[in-house]
């Protein structure tokens, strides 16, 4: 594979341009490799259609995409970017009620402030946020693709013009109003707020479009639609003069009557004889349109005739964002083909995803939170299986279909596969972590050296095992190796997540009394070329459980989310110093008392109301009789869970 670490970005150059404080342009992005998580393929089918979902930063998601051959491959991108919270603008880390306003290195906000979205716009990040990866889109999409951006009237006129800036003014289509909530009846100021915004732009002067319809109102019906013909088809009679009296070529006499007609003198007589044509008593032709071959009302770009997921829709996903599927198959259904490919990089729980799957497009998902990515699975794995039990075959058995005559296209895959990028689990063999550096680095294996793991131009490289810091000992047995190697005149790359303090000291040193084969240490979680290698470290938390007086107890005496901390670009001890309370990093607690190590009980979900309000962190429940085991499930604000269990 041709690595492409580095890839660059097109200038936006579309105007007007919106300015804020501490922008900057993107004219390059570090790809990070892929670790593949897992594969769902019930069929065992080998196709490059699959789905691919991404659980990552979606900056490091798009930047991956490009430099694997997906530029210019996207037909649509909708995108439904968190608008209510200013805490998820910048690394869609929320943390719960917390006061904390420590500086963090590199940048212009407080954490507090990143914390409580009403300070959020003195910093302006959200908008550095949204126009690096409207950017990153715009390289994805095709010459005839399409980009829809989901949000609401606060944040719309911001992001239009950033979308200007991106894709040019001229490639704006519409503002759609979509009425997302039934009427306000507690308003005490202005007018009540039930839409939400959705911006359409095109990519180029082609872009894919079928026109939707929605149906007649039925008040249209009963007033027009009022004969029914002997075959029980209900139709209405339209008038066959044309209201435009400029047409010297429709203009002739019909039975003795002269005018301009809508339709040719052969047309005329076709409809008269096939009986479409009924006659007033002034001798006036009217046709008749039957009700059962019109298309329907052109859809307008208010949209009152969608509602939104509530209460036990069958497609609920308990996500509090959810979009209902209706509304993503009007807009896929309009701005692609089936086979196209579909990117929504704010997934949430799938909904793009699940109707791309139904609708027989390709797509591809991604999203940092990983109860989103697993909500998003398990709803396609769901949909696939029912596609499988219904007989459906890959769109690649099917190719000549006419796609006019579909009511249900073919499912372009059925499977996909699930990628961490830049966010490694790293409790792995050490193979993998190989491959993750090589790819990352650009390293040309060399699989026949025993020791030596590949070059890096002529440099000799060797990854030291990610699951130690570079050390002492690693630097003397590659010394070891060398001195093995007389002839060996090429300098040496070392490869390493982290490193002693000492090894800095024991370089310098070296280096300076070697002509030949000298080291030199690329660090990836620091190194300025190849960015911040993410290291995904699971939470933690610190639990009693105890049986007292029939009751079980639960006590939470501490919780930490090394993710949530390196997200926030603070090292554990500081980021636990400057939010002493752990409650601020927990969205959900549940518990079962009779745990059975299969299926999780809940007995208590402790889930706060409110944003600023936290977990209690102490539980009493009522104990099983006899030996029983306790399970406590901490949930953090990213999704990750930690399980604990006792048997009391």
């Amino acid at each position: 594979m041709t690595n492409k670490q580095t890839v660059r970005i097109a200038e936006a150059k579309g105007r007007p341009m919106l300015h804020w404080v501490g922008k900057r342009p993107l004219d390059h992005v570090t790809a990070y490799p892929a670790q593949l998580v897992e594969t769902f393929n019930p069929t065992g089918e080998e196709t490059a259609a699959q789905g691919l979902l991404f659980h990552g930063d979606n900056k490091d998601v798009l930047a991956w995409l490009l430099a694997h051959g997906y530029r210019g491959k996207v037909n649509l991108v909708y995108i439904d970017p968190p608008f209510d919270s200013g805490a998820d603008y910048i690394r869609r880390v929320e943390l719960r009620g917390t006061n904390a306003t420590a500086k963090l290195d590199g940048e212009t906000y407080t954490l507090g402030e990143q914390i409580q979205y009403t300070d959020i716009w003195a910093n302006d990040t959200y908008l550095q946020f949204m126009y690096e990866r409207l950017i990153l889109l715009k390289e994805l999409l095709s010459e005839d693709g399409s980009i829809y951006l989901h949000c609401d009237p606060r944040r719309g006129a911001y992001l239009k013009m950033a979308l200007d800036e991106v894709f040019g003014e001229d490639k704006f289509v519409n503002e759609i109003a979509w009425e997302r909530s039934l009427p306000h009846g507690n308003i005490t100021f202005g007018f009540g707020r039930n839409h939400d915004t959705i911006l359409f732009y095109v990519q180029g002067d082609t872009s894919t479009w079928h026109q939707q319809y929605m149906p007649h109102r039925q008040e249209y019906l009963d007033q027009f639609y009022r004969y029914t013909d002997e075959n029980g088809r209900v139709y209405r009679l339209i008038s066959c003069i044309n209201p435009n009296k400029n047409r010297p070529n429709l203009t002739y006499e019909w039975k003795g009557i002269t005018r301009v007609w809508k339709f040719s003198r052969e047309r005329m007589e076709r409809m008269d004889q096939q009986g479409l044509l009924v006659y007033s008593a002034g001798g006036i032709p009217q046709y008749k349109g039957y009700l059962d071959e019109m298309k329907g009302v052109v859809v307008q770009d208010t949209w009152t005739d969608i509602s939104p997921v509530m209460g036990s829709a069958s497609e609920k996903e308990d996500y509090p964002t959810q979009k209902p599927e209706a509304l993503l198959e009007r807009i896929i259904a309009a701005s692609s083909n089936p086979g196209d490919l579909v990117l929504d990089c704010f997934v949430g729980s799938g909904t793009t995803a699940a109707v791309a799957q139904k609708l027989g497009r390709r797509w591809i998902a991604a999203d940092v939170n990983k109860g989103a990515v697993q909500t998003t699975s398990r709803r396609l794995q769901t949909i696939i299986q029912e596609q499988i039990e219904a007989g459906a075959q890959p769109r690649q058995a099917t190719l000549g279909l006419g796609e006019a005559d579909e009511e249900a296209p073919p499912p372009a895959a059925l499977s996909f596969s699930v990628y961490r990028v830049n966010d490694y689990d790293l409790q792995i063999q050490h193979n993998e972590a190989v491959n993750l550096a090589v790819e990352l680095v650009g390293i040309q294996r060399t699989k026949t050296d025993t020791f030596f793991d590949g070059t890096l131009g002529r440099r000799l490289v060797k990854i030291v095992p990610f699951n130690h810091p570079l050390t002492l000992l690693d630097l003397q047995l590659l010394q070891d190796e060398l001195s093995a190697r007389p002839d060996e005149d090429r300098d040496v790359t070392v490869v390493c997540l982290g490193k002693e303090l000492a090894v800095d000291a024991w370089l310098e040193d070296y280096n300076k009394h070697r002509p030949i084969n000298k080291i030199d240490v690329i660090e990836l979680r620091t190194d300025q070329k190849y960015g911040k290698f993410f290291l995904h470290q699971p939470a933690q938390a610190q639990v009693t459980i105890e049986r007292q007086d029939g009751d079980v107890v639960v006590q939470i005496e501490d919780f930490i989310s090394p993710t949530i901390a390196e997200r926030l670009e603070m090292d554990t001890p500081l980021f636990k110093a400057q939010i002493p309370d752990w409650r601020a990093m927990v969205d959900v607690v549940l518990i079962d008392t009779a745990y059975d190590g299969q299926v999780f009980d809940i007995a208590l979900s402790d889930v706060p109301e409110r944003k600023d309000d936290l977990v209690q962190g102490r539980y009493e429940l009522p104990a099983p009789g006899g030996k029983t085991t306790v399970a406590v499930k901490i949930i953090d604000m990213l999704g990750e869970e930690v399980l604990v269990t006792r048997e009391v």
